[in-house]
């Protein structure tokens, strides 16, 4: 028999005119108002066959409910984020904030732009003609191609130059990238037959000499940008591949994956292979991010021999893996801020962040800790302490950079409780747990992430109680 706490459960007609009385509809699709008091309402009966003493549940908490959905699907789900992880390049957050310079390209490209339109003749053109120049300009190779991410690049790199053909490549080289894609299958789908050679921990270039053969399309080196080997270790310096490719005649490709186009030691940085070096030493064809350590949107950028990169240019997948509008108007725009090698540390976040020196990251951290002391007194403990950041995003793996955090201790409610407060806020708050503490590293946040950062902690103390 169905208990009188289900019969009295209101109807979808009548919670539906009751929001509709109340000007609901006039903030939401009347749709999507439909299909969330439906969800309140199966949900709520859900719960009173579940409960052994279900007690009739108010209209005014079922409509309280209602518009806690709506509110939450409603909101853009890609939606703006505060990193106070210390973590540069979060891949969950996006990996590499754009420049204003590149931010304000995409706006001006968002509606009708230039893309493939030669002004001087009306005639099509070439979207690449935007960046190639620059690519060229800037890394001193003969030729360049960019497409929608580095996982592209090198595949249609393969599939365009070794398809049914071998290429050499070092076992402690076969990395495994973000969201558990392997490299060796990535490159496997172009068609080409790897051919490993070492062991994992050591490399010798008489591993590649004793490979080579009749069918050996390229030798291919991968630097391992994402993770270190140290101990016993030995690797092919890439001047060296380069000499074993001139003498056999066989094209050398190196992934460089985190894409770095300035010295990093120049601010106090662990060495960082660049373009540059790569192609000086006479790679004949390189690939790397545009995301990571260039500081840019995602792409994969291919540098190198002119001969190659029309092979690959003219190869089908280029279709397939073309970058879009936007991604290639923050490019250009950050391409640009390279021409001035001092001023782009200070205008690209990714290397302002990164070369951020501790004194300064602790006067932030004080300024930050000032404010929020004002707003959780009572609540919660505030205090600036030491801590490390991290490059992330497969770039610089093993460094940790001095920085300084604000460390925020409640004093009511669980730190978990206040973690997923700030994550639930909008622009929601990512921060670290450390020892039962809320640490916010300031060297991932900006000026301008201050005033909704302090807002966020304001409403965690709220909801944590007296």
């Amino acid at each position: 028999m169905e208990h009188p706490a289900l019969r009295q459960l209101p109807s979808v007609d009548r919670l539906l005119r009751r929001l509709e009385a109340g000007g609901i509809l006039a903030r939401y699709p009347r749709a999507l108002v439909l299909a969330c008091v439906r969800d309140t309402v199966d949900r709520a009966r859900e719960r009173l066959r579940q409960d052994a003493a279900p007690r009739e549940i108010p209209v005014d908490d079922l409509l309280a409910e209602v518009e806690a959905q709506l509110a939450r699907r409603a909101r853009p789900s890609l939606d703006r984020a505060i990193n106070a992880t210390g973590i540069v390049l979060h891949t969950n957050l996006g990996r590499a904030p754009l420049s204003a310079a590149a931010r304000g390209a995409v706006a001006a490209s968002a509606g009708y732009a230039v893309l493939e339109l030669d002004r001087a003749t009306g005639e099509r053109g070439s979207r690449q003609a935007h960046v190639a120049g620059l690519l060229r300009e800037l890394s001193g190779a003969e030729s360049a191609l960019v497409v929608n991410n580095n996982a592209a690049a090198v595949l249609l790199a393969l599939a365009a130059l070794a398809r049914g053909k071998e290429v050499v490549i070092s076992r402690g080289e076969l990395v495994e990238i973000g969201g558990s894609f392997r490299m060796p299958d990535v490159m496997a789908e172009s068609g080409c037959r790897l051919v490993e050679v070492g062991t994992t921990n050591k490399t010798y270039l008489r591993d590649y000499e004793a490979a080579l053969s009749p069918e050996t399309a390229l030798l291919l080196k991968v630097h391992r940008s994402n993770f270190v080997l140290r101990g016993f270790v030995q690797d092919v310096p890439v001047s060296d591949l380069v000499a074993l490719g001139r003498r056999a005649g066989i094209p050398v490709m190196y992934d460089m994956g985190s894409g770095a186009f300035v010295d990093m030691r120049a601010r106090g940085l662990p060495p960082e292979p660049t373009v540059q070096e790569a192609l000086g030493s006479g790679v004949d064809l390189v690939t790397c991010s545009g995301d990571k350590l260039l500081g840019g949107p995602q792409a994969g950028i291919l540098l190198g021999r002119e001969d190659l990169l029309r092979r690959i240019r003219s190869h089908p997948l280029a279709r397939a893996v073309r970058i879009d509008k936007l991604d290639l108007a923050a490019l250009e725009a950050t391409l640009r801020a390279y021409r001035d090698p001092e001023a782009v540390w200070d205008e690209i976040p990714v290397l302002r962040m990164l070369s951020q020196p501790a004194p300064a990251l602790e006067r932030a951290a004080r300024d930050l800790a000032s404010r929020l002391e004002v707003v959780l007194r009572g609540r919660a403990s505030v205090e600036v302490c030491p801590t490390a950041s991290e490059a992330g995003g497969g770039a610089l793996p093993g460094v940790e950079l001095p920085s300084w955090a604000v460390a925020v201790l409640p004093f009511t409610g669980r730190v978990e409780a206040w973690e997923r407060a700030l994550r639930d806020h909008t622009p929601p708050v990512l921060a670290r747990i450390a020892e039962g503490r809320l640490l916010l590293d300031v060297r991932t946040l900006g000026p301008e992430d201050t005033d909704p950062l302090v807002e966020a902690l304001a409403e965690a103390a709220g909801a944590a109680g007296p």
